[in-house]
């Protein structure tokens, strides 16, 4: 007996952060950005949002940023009235880790304009999304449930010139939610870097 409820408990740590499904609602969370704004997501209900894991040391994230393709797609979000949030779980000390000065000479060196930066050194909202890659993408519809998560798009390189060919997911989500339609492709495998949480 003692046996099975220790099992019991070393399986708890498993579980406790399911990834969380598609047509169900977001998982919520409220936090300060490097901007000082404090971001609700149920404050956004009402509106489409993006959210994008976010490593500036990843060569995936390097292929979207370093082409302009991560910001012409924040750029046609913004068009859209779309909340644009960007998140870093990575724990101080690992690959991408920045304080709030350095995430914002990183928007500014990069023109990236998304609605807000966040910075989750302690994977917090990371785990509450299970997010597993630089980058990971989640669309959020206007009721506060996920319509679409994973990769940005099909061509899950860190090459840029697979651009040329890719299918952005993202776009394609955002553009059926605008027109009242379902998101077909609704879940992807997301590709690029590992999120570098804390150990």
């Amino acid at each position: 007996m003692r046996a099975c409820l220790l099992a019991l408990l070393l399986l708890l740590p498993l579980t406790a952060h399911a990834a969380p499904e598609t047509n169900k609602q977001a998982p919520e969370f409220a936090v300060t950005a490097i901007d000082g704004v404090k971001v609700d997501l149920v404050a956004y209900r009402g509106k489409i949002v993006v959210l994008e894991w976010n490593n500036p040391g990843c060569p995936f994230v390097h292929k979207h940023y370093d082409s302009g393709n991560m910001q012409k797609l924040q750029a046609y979000a913004q068009q859209k009235s779309v909340v644009w949030l960007t998140i870093n779980s990575g724990a101080a000390g690992k690959q991408g880790s920045m304080d709030a000065a350095q995430a914002k000479a990183y928007v500014a060196i990069n023109k990236a304009t998304p609605t807000h930066y966040i910075l989750d050194p302690r994977g917090t909202i990371g785990h509450l999304y299970d997010a597993k890659t630089t980058p990971h993408m989640f669309v959020i519809d206007s009721l506060g449930n996920i319509a679409y998560k994973g990769a940005i798009d099909d061509q899950p390189t860190p090459d840029p010139t697979s651009l040329v060919k890719a299918h952005n997911y993202v776009r394609l989500a955002i553009d059926s939610l605008l027109d009242g339609k379902p998101v077909l492709m609704a879940s992807t495998q997301s590709y690029g870097c590992s999120v570098k949480y804390g150990n």
